[in-house]
C-alpha cells in the first residue's frame, strides 16, 4: 500500500483517533492512538498504557503491533499515529525498532493530529540500517 491515497489512510486515521480516546495516560496526559493495516487487509489498533513505574509504559505503536500478533497477524503495510498535539508526533526509538521488525523498510508510517496535519515517513527513513531478523540469519 505504498503511496496510499487520502481515502486509503482515512480508515486508519479514524481507528487511531478512536484508540487514542482509550489511552491510559494519567501521568503524562499524552494520549496516543495507533492503527495499522495488516498484510491481510485488517485494521488493528492500540493505545498507550502508562504505569506508575514510568519505564513500564507501553506505547500505542507497540500495543497495536502486539495486539495484531496475538490475533495471528505478523506483517503490516502501513501505520497511523494519532495525537492531539499541535506538533506531529513520530514514533519513539523503541517503537521504531519494533516497527522495523514487522514492516518492510518501504512501508509508510503517518503521524496525524487533531488539526488533520499529516506527515509520512518510510520505515527506512524512521530507522535507517535497522537491526532486523535478516541480520540474525546472515552469519558471514
Amino acid at each position: 500500500m505504498s503511496n496510499q491515497s487520502f481515502n486509503d489512510w482515512q480508515p486508519l486515521v479514524e481507528k487511531a483517533k478512536q484508540a487514542s480516546q482509550n489511552a491510559y495516560a494519567p501521568y503524562s496526559h499524552f494520549s496516543v492512538g495507533a492503527a495499522a493495516y495488516t498484510s491481510t487487509g485488517k485494521i488493528i489498533a492500540g493505545c498507550n498504557v502508562e504505569n506508575a513505574s514510568f519505564g513500564l509504559t507501553v506505547c500505542a505503536e507497540r500495543n497495536c503491533i502486539g495486539h495484531a500478533v496475538v490475533n495471528g497477524e505478523q506483517k503490516f503495510t502501513s501505520m497511523v499515529i494519532y495525537t492531539e498535539q499541535t506538533k506531529l508526533t513520530p514514533p519513539c526509538g523503541a517503537c521504531r525498532q519494533v516497527i522495523a521488525e514487522f514492516f518492510e523498510s518501504s512501508a509508510q508510517v503517518m503521524a496525524v493530529n487533531h488539526l488533520d496535519q499529516r506527515k509520512i515517513w518510510s520505515v527506512f527513513e524512521l530507522l535507517p540500517d535497522a537491526f532486523t531478523p535478516q541480520d540474525l540469519i546472515n552469519k558471514d
